[in-house]
């Protein structure tokens, strides 16, 4: 079907072609019946405005940018940036806005993305993702004049506004809870120790377990998109001296660590306590349940939007802290020597 024109609708309508140009783009110089009117055929034909056409006058073409740079097949696994890009839509609600989606493998072809985005004037903002240590991507898309939001930790944001997580408090919860349930040997397994938001809480960590007196705990670093979480989990759990408790940063892998516990012969949580991040609804499906410190993802998209289109409307942002996530008991944590449920 022809796309419809604004001279199909003005030809309906009755009127001239720059009487809807006014009405379709919310300008005064037509009577609200005649805007409704139009309004009305343009909806029946199925018209829509020219993004391209809006962003050469100057005006936004209501679409944010979203860079994920993470393998494909790993994407389609992690229940997180599902739920985050649907908040983010959902925030998006009533300003008939849409979220624009890239998935790089680098982040020079991230970079590059911005670029061609800028150039071509494809979106009024960005989300910046996967914020990490030393990021230059901040500065890169300030220069490029593209408003932006960073999801993380002020500190690393380059003066961007900047929606995050009180990983610190989170994760010095996590070890708290832990050694009050008698593990005194803790291992913390990561992904991606390049990321902000991993360093934080690998400090959080090691910090607490100085403050609680504990023994030197492991950090292990593991990149569940190349596969072989389960061997390197497996030569954690051989070591001498072995943990009793577990913190992961990705409830994949604690998944993972559950069934590596049953081919050891361990039993959760009487040799071996799990705790994950993220609490996807995998950590309720398990059997048993995974401990996990929850906080509500969609909700987190959501507000980035939100934020966003404050910077967009000109309005100071300034940081702002999104939740605390709260350490939610189940079934693969307590006390070392309990029976499994």
């Amino acid at each position: 079907m022809p796309t419809a024109r604004m001279s199909d609708i003005a030809k309906m309508a009755g009127v001239s072609t720059s009487a809807v140009s006014l009405a379709l783009n919310g300008r005064d110089g037509v009577s609200p019946e005649t805007r409704r009117r139009i309004a009305e055929i343009a909806a029946s034909l199925g018209w829509y405005p020219n993004a391209a056409a809006r962003a050469l006058t100057g005006r936004r073409v209501n679409a944010i940018g979203v860079v994920l740079t993470r393998p494909p097949q790993y994407l389609g696994r992690e229940p997180f940036f599902m739920s985050f890009l649907a908040g983010l839509q959902a925030g998006l609600t009533g300003v008939d806005g849409s979220v624009l989606m890239h998935i790089t493998t680098s982040v020079e072809e991230e970079v590059a993305t911005y670029r061609r985005w800028s150039a071509e004037k494809r979106v009024d903002g960005l989300v910046l993702l996967d914020l990490q240590v030393n990021d230059d991507r901040p500065r890169i898309v300030t220069e490029l004049d593209l408003p932006a939001v960073v999801v993380g930790s002020p500190q690393h944001a380059g003066g961007l506004p900047a929606v995050w997580t009180d990983d610190d408090s989170a994760i010095r919860a996590a070890v708290t809870y832990l050694a009050s349930q008698g593990h005194s040997r803790l291992a913390r397994i990561t992904d991606h120790s390049r990321m902000a938001h991993t360093s934080i809480r690998t400090r959080a960590f090691l910090s607490a377990c100085h403050d609680l007196d504990l023994p030197t705990p492991a950090v292990v670093e593991i990149d569940p998109s190349n596969g072989g979480t389960q061997e390197a989990i497996e030569a954690v759990l051989r070591r001498p001296n072995r943990p009793t408790g577990l913190l992961f940063d990705v409830d994949l892998m604690a998944i993972a660590a559950l069934n590596v516990a049953r081919s050891l012969g361990l039993a959760v949580p009487a040799d071996l306590s799990i705790i994950t991040y993220d609490d996807s609804l995998l950590c309720e499906a398990t059997q048993p349940a995974i401990t996990a410190l929850n906080h509500d993802v969609h909700a987190y998209g959501a507000h980035a939007a939100r934020m966003l289109l404050n910077v967009l409307d000109g309005e100071p942002q300034p940081d702002e802290l999104d939740a605390l996530p709260q350490l939610i008991v189940r079934e693969s944590s307590g006390a070392r020597g309990t029976p499994t449920p």
